[in-house]
């Protein structure tokens, strides 16, 4: 059975690249919500957080684990992230708030994976290199 996963609004981040600094800086390893999600044992079991930026989704980073702080309306959700970023296929989205489970048949397919078919292959890694693919 494949894993659930999150898609989230990447607030403040237009580019896979920031978002990797921030990362491999030691920072965003942990996305705070207000709500803790009720299936957080199905995330936590190979989920990953799909994030969008500027309209589209663009990667996504594997779910280490969720924890809720707090009791009542002080409560606080904590998802600590892997410290990798892994680029997928863009994926348009229209905006929302907070953030919405990702069922695996509706995510976008990791670039990696993805068959380039006749693309030459320096095209098709200028592509991926953009985000554009």
């Amino acid at each position: 059975m494949a894993s659930l996963h999150m898609i989230k609004l990447c607030v403040g981040v237009a580019k896979v690249e920031t978002l990797e600094r921030r990362i491999g800086k030691g920072q965003w390893l942990t996305v705070h919500t207000r709500m803790t999600p009720k299936r957080a044992a199905e995330l936590e079991d190979g989920g990953s957080l799909y994030w969008v930026m500027k309209g589209s989704v663009t990667c996504r980073v594997p779910i280490a684990d969720i924890t809720t702080k707090g009791e009542g309306k002080a409560s606080m959700c904590h998802i600590r992230l892997h410290p990798e970023v892994i680029r997928t296929a863009p994926q348009a989205r229209r905006p929302f708030q907070g953030w919405r489970y990702l069922e695996p048949k509706d995510a976008p397919p990791d670039l990696s994976t993805m068959d380039a078919g006749d693309l030459p292959d320096d095209l098709a890694k200028q592509l991926r290199e953009l985000g554009a693919w």
